[in-house]
């Protein structure tokens, strides 16, 4: 990067900085994981300087003779990855997907039916606070307060009660495993379209890990970042009947010319993706997952659920005498980097709540197995027991440093 050390001193010693926050801390946060070098340089590639509104043989602008073949690349990628009838490789991003999926079948004021926020649900799944709660009558399901599970029985009276013209599968924090067949069978019963947000867990999913929602949803969206390993974009699957909807309300309906940039980015991930080394790596999250959740449950921490069947976990450390809030600001003063999450049912304010969330997709990525994720259960622990003690915050930093120097992240192996 000596051109733009030379440009901008400022910018390159903060990228540097942020290299090696990457590289030295132990990195939770469930929505972040580590690309390849592949992807980093696809993302970086002259394909910025291009501008290409419309999609593949139908531009608005001259030129596009290599950009028709990225784009048509990445779709036939991802239609081969995760069996789509149709995908559209544009969005900027997941919320933007949600967005153009209300936009091609929806009027303000029509119904949707999503996960409540609070219990896991996604901000562009109905908040209040949220475009797609403000334009459209967002109604919301809830998860059962003695077991934090989904009731798929209230869901439907729910359904039957507010008449939804989509309903929403998908979430930010549910530790579970989602019954697409029953979603699919209550959209059906109230002839609602069927949506699934499965940006969480899409890497699962392409790895063979986790359950297609391919089969039964109309509309399948999620981000290209997360536990898929590619830059930050999205895709929308869906049926070919949808087809024409969905393309029109991406562009020009949402927004103008797709960051080709990323579309080929994503497309180097679609087939790193692809490989049976991907599927271990898939595979590996949710052991990974899983061994923290035992070794913090075996501490005595409530775990939402009590436990995980994917990539993440919810934990509420209200009996460890501390709030969410200042278990992560400890924790990253540490050397782990998660974040402050609400629980279902939480009586604590969202910006200091009950909760904190981890998830195991990043560290995986650099090779921890289930030894690796039992000494983070350690350090977590003795961190959230000590929160104030500053010699101990700094000890367990120095350990977390150098758990991470045995496993170099991808794209960062030149961090020393």
């Amino acid at each position: 990067m000596e051109e733009l050390r030379q440009c901008d001193q400022e910018i390159f010693d903060l990228v540097q900085q942020e290299e090696r926050r990457q590289s030295e801390k132990i990195r939770l946060i469930a929505s972040e994981n580590y690309v390849s070098a592949a992807v980093l340089q696809a993302t970086g590639t002259v394909l910025t300087n291009k501008y290409s509104e419309g999609y593949a043989g139908k531009r608005y602008y001259e030129g596009q003779q290599i950009i028709d073949q990225v784009e048509v690349l990445a779709i036939k990628r991802a239609k081969a990855l995760f069996g789509a009838e149709h995908v559209n490789v544009q969005p900027y991003s997941g919320s933007p997907a949600n967005l153009a999926v209300y936009l091609a079948f929806l009027s303000p004021g029509d119904t949707i039916l999503g996960m409540a926020l609070p219990h896991g649900g996604h901000l562009t799944h109905g908040s209040p606070v949220s475009i797609s709660g403000k334009y459209f009558d967002a109604q919301s399901y809830q998860l059962e307060a003695a077991t934090g599970l989904l009731d798929y029985a209230e869901i439907r009276a729910k359904a039957h009660a507010c008449r939804p013209k989509i309903i929403i599968a998908g979430h930010s924090a549910y530790p579970r495993i989602l019954d697409f067949a029953r979603f699919r069978e209550i959209a059906d019963e109230v002839g609602a379209l069927f949506m699934v947000d499965m940006a969480h867990f899409a890497g699962l999913v392409a790895g063979g890990a986790h359950p297609s929602p391919v089969p039964y949803a109309d509309i399948v969206t999620t981000t290209t970042h997360k536990s898929l390993r590619g830059p930050r974009g999205a895709m929308i699957l869906c049926r070919e009947k949808y087809a024409q909807a969905i393309d029109k309300a991406v562009f020009p309906g949402i927004q103008g010319g797709p960051h080709d940039n990323t579309t080929a980015a994503i497309a180097v991930a679609l087939k790193e993706a692809s490989t049976d080394e991907f599927k271990q790596y898939a595979h590996q999250v949710v052991k990974n997952a899983g061994a923290l959740a035992e070794a913090l449950m075996a501490k005595g921490y409530r775990l939402i659920t009590n436990g995980t069947e994917n990539h993440l976990m919810l934990v509420d450390v209200t009996n460890k005498g501390i709030s969410g809030k200042k278990a992560a600001k400890a924790l990253d003063a540490a050397g782990i980097v998660l974040n402050y999450n609400a629980i279902p049912f939480d009586t604590r304010k969202p910006f200091d709540p009950s909760g904190i969330r981890m998830g195991a997709a990043a560290v995986t990525s650099r090779g921890f197995k289930e030894t690796e994720m039992i000494e983070i259960g350690r350090l977590l622990d003795m961190v959230i027991s000590d929160p104030e003690n500053e010699p101990l915050l700094v000890r367990v930093a120095k350990e977390a440093k150098e758990l991470c120097k045995a496993f170099p992240a991808p794209g960062l192996e030149h961090i020393s």
